[in-house]
């Protein structure tokens, strides 16, 4: 697919698109004979996890190392130790996740508290 097409199922702009390939988040693409930039479902999988891991403030070496742990444990030719290690690279990924939730709960819970003080404040 075009990356207009792209662009629609993830909502991301043609820009970020580009950008995120230019950053190494997405593997170069192949071309059409007219050099339109073409792009499989693989690329819209990738491209829906870096808009997942994006608002938790993830750096572009930790998006790029959590994609290619993903798509090493994805190789069917790993040894058991290899894919344990990939393994708890993984869990150290949902670790950070986990505290970022909690971060982010945290910012909730004081915009909230402020919201209803403000509309406290100015209620008639």
């Amino acid at each position: 697919m075009q990356i207009g097409e792209v662009a629609e199922r993830t909502g991301l702009s043609l820009r970020t698109i580009r950008h995120y390939e230019e950053v190494g988040l997405l593997p170069e693409s192949e071309r059409s004979p007219g050099g339109f930039r073409l792009y499989g479902e693989a690329a819209v999988q990738r491209l829906l996890l870096v808009k997942q891991m994006k608002p938790l403030d993830f750096s572009l070496d930790e998006m790029r190392d959590l994609i290619e742990v993903r798509d090493r444990l994805a190789s069917p030719r790993l040894s058991q130790r290899t894919r344990t290690q990939l393994l708890e690279r993984v869990h150290t990924y949902r670790s950070l996740v986990e505290h970022k939730l909690d971060t982010l709960e945290q910012r909730v819970q004081t915009a909230r508290a402020f919201h209803d003080q403000l509309t406290s404040e100015t209620a008639p």
